[in-house]
């Protein structure tokens, strides 16, 4: 492959103005819309040395045929021609949003003569105003329901109101009291657009007006012996409550902001967005992304505010981001044009809005996590997985078995080593492993000694069956038959590392005499599939269902790896504070869970130990001191018992 791309354009050809760019492909079709400040710089970077560029920003550029720019006036110009190509395009290399459900909305239709409030999917009706999105349909019905009772606008269906009219006579809705009455003109159409002007009003934050107003006329109410008019407005602030229950005031009362809380990994995101409307959280609603490009999360979050508030619906006063873009002071031009009012993009630093952060980002990474595995629980797409599997790496079958190994340790210390196993593209706790290394040199060397142990457990014949036994001998031992879980061979060993850890797991397979399983690694920095002898990673595409079966098990082996090395060094302090005279479980169990690290524990005062109840001055003095003088034991890596070098997973006990 030639290191210079054939269309890439002459020196000084691109200019240094603001402006969009496109790369097309030889059909002409899009492939990737960019904007940049300056165009020449911006540029430069995707025609650097094609050896120096990120895997699938190689990929990208080597399949496009051509570029081509557009220069604009303006930085906020280059934002909206950007967004105005990429939903024209929809490039193949920009991020794509995978929206997993359509989200249901409450929705008013002002443009009627009568206006109603609905529940709907649909956010093109003419002239409507939207509330929310609700997680779940019955909310939004069970927020109607009691909506209606302190605001009774109507709920009716078109040709319902239609009928009333032509007939007199009330709908249902009417009849039971839950709507004044537009269509039976009970109420006219002018009082009935103030309640709806007031239900919009509560929706869009104005509830302290409203519970304030209710309260003090109820009490005018009942100062005048009007005890019917009391109990209604009575009824109507017990209904409004009730909705205000149901929000919490997550911020103060008088702010409308919208917050997005994102988990990412190299190929995918998650973003959770919280709609906060006079301090309450009036809707939520979560997407996925798929990163087709290397971004940063400054990038990512420029593209998924150009997404949401692209057509200049519902902006609010802030926005609130984990990481602010490179361009926020033209997004936020670019958004203030929309709302015809001043918009602020910030970062949430502290308070209740850090706190609210903390939750979005929480359920983003649920979301990412439900993202990726949601492919695996079908299937079809882990037949898929393991198809395409097979065919990236060459095997001649589908790796029904596969062992995926990871390293961990604490600076250098507490080395430990995780084997999670899938079988079927689904994990297989109980047959989950842990192993101690009591001295290594590195991690390739961790590697080498773990597959080693691992290897020498495979059983090289298979489980023997009686018909290889001969006839039944009644002397006899009888003959296990069925084979112990931890003697299966894998048709795949995946190591989480790059091309030296795939060495180092390539020549165990050798000493141990195993050519017959297959081993690759996946590097973490640019999820690229590594094999031995090779000089070139395996690239499978972002939407691969091997690609994301393979990187649920590098995760899920580094988690049990972490979990394991947290595990024994809690152990290892409980064994050197036995020691302390005076010290039983339930006290060492109190100041573990007083100072909640090992580290933490080893760096308090005597003064600090002391708070914990049941510690006296004395006893406090003789902690401090003794795990002053134990504390390279507490560090030191733990040596393997002579025979029990291997942790038996979760969920079962597994063979040793």
């Amino acid at each position: 492959m030639a290191d210079v791309l054939p269309y890439k354009p002459r020196a000084g050809e691109i200019p240094t103005d603001p402006g969009v760019y496109r790369f097309r492909d030889a059909d002409g079709r899009v492939l990737y819309v960019g904007k940049a400040k300056n165009l020449r710089q911006r540029l430069s970077n995707y025609f650097a040395p094609l050896r120096t560029l990120h895997e699938r920003t190689r990929r990208m550029v080597t399949t496009a045929a051509s570029v081509e720019w557009t220069v604009v006036a303006t930085d906020v110009d280059s934002l909206q021609l950007e967004y105005m190509w990429i939903k024209e395009f929809d490039p193949p290399f920009n991020v794509r949003y995978k929206d997993d459900k359509s989200y249901p909305f409450m929705a008013v239709t002002l443009a009627d003569e009568a206006p109603r409030v609905m529940v709907t999917r649909n956010r093109k009706i003419p002239g409507a105003r939207y509330f929310g999105p609700y997680p779940k349909v019955w909310a939004v019905h069970e927020t109607i329901d009691l909506m209606i009772k302190a605001f009774p606008i109507r709920t009716c269906s078109d040709s319902s109101y239609r009928r009333a009219m032509q007939t007199g006579r009330p709908c249902f809705p009417g009849q039971i009291g839950k709507c004044g009455g537009p269509c039976s003109m009970t109420v006219t159409i002018d009082e009935h657009r103030a309640v709806v002007d007031d239900f919009v009003a509560f929706m869009a934050g104005g509830d302290e007006r409203f519970t304030r107003d209710l309260t003090k006329r109820m009490l005018a109410a009942s100062a005048a012996m009007d005890y019917e008019a009391a109990a209604e407005y009575r009824d109507k602030l017990s209904a409004i409550e009730a909705v205000l229950g149901k929000s919490a005031l997550v911020l103060p009362a008088d702010e409308d902001a919208d917050l997005f809380g994102i988990a990412e990994d190299e190929l995918s995101a998650a973003v959770h967005h919280f709609m906060i409307r006079g301090g309450r959280v009036r809707g939520v609603r979560s997407l996925a992304v798929d990163k087709e490009l290397d971004i940063t999360g400054g990038e990512l979050v420029d593209q998924v505010l150009q997404r949401v508030y692209g057509d200049g619906t519902d902006i609010p006063r802030r926005v609130l981001v984990p990481t602010l873009p490179d361009d926020a002071a033209e997004l936020e031009l670019w958004l203030r044009e929309r709302r015809r009012r001043k918009v602020e993009i910030a970062v949430a630093q502290r308070g209740q809005r850090a706190e609210l952060m903390r939750t979005a980002t929480l359920n983003a990474q649920q979301a990412l996590l439900r993202h990726k595995t949601r492919r695996t629980s079908d299937y079809v797409a882990r037949t898929q997985a393991l198809t395409d599997l097979q065919e990236a790496l060459g095997m001649d079958e589908a790796p029904l078995r596969i062992e995926c190994f990871d390293i961990s340790h604490l600076g250098g210390t507490n080395v430990v080593a995780s084997m999670v196993v899938f079988e079927d593209g689904l994990p297989r706790k109980d047959q989950y492993r842990s192993f101690n290394i009591a001295e290594t040199t590195d991690d390739t060397d961790s590697m080498y000694q773990v597959l080693m142990r691992r290897l020498a457990r495979v059983d090289p014949a298979g489980p023997a069956t009686p018909a290889e036994t001969g006839p039944a001998d009644p002397d006899a031992v009888p003959l296990e038959t069925k084979k112990p879980r931890f003697a299966y061979k894998p048709q795949l060993l995946v190591v989480d590392g790059g091309q030296p850890q795939v060495q180092a797991a390539a020549r165990a397979l050798r000493d141990s005499g195993r050519t017959d399983i297959a081993v690759c690694g996946i590097a973490k920095r640019l999820e690229e599939i590594w094999v031995p002898d090779d000089d070139f990673p395996v690239i499978l595409p972002r939407t691969s269902e091997a690609l994301y079966l393979i990187q649920r098990l590098r995760d899920e082996a580094h988690r049990f790896a972490i979990t394991h090395q947290r595990k024994r060094r809690r152990r290892d302090i409980q064994s050197v504070l036995t020691e302390v005279a005076g010290l039983g479980s339930a006290r060492i169990k109190a100041l573990l869970t007083h100072f909640g690290s090992v580290a933490r524990l080893r760096s308090a005062t005597p003064e600090q130990i002391e708070e914990v109840s049941g510690i006296g001055p004395a006893l406090a003095a003789a902690i401090h001191s003794h795990l002053a003088g134990h504390a390279p034991a507490v560090d030191a890596p733990a040596v393997d018992p002579p025979a029990g070098d291997v942790t038996a997973g979760e969920g079962g006990a597994g063979s040793r």
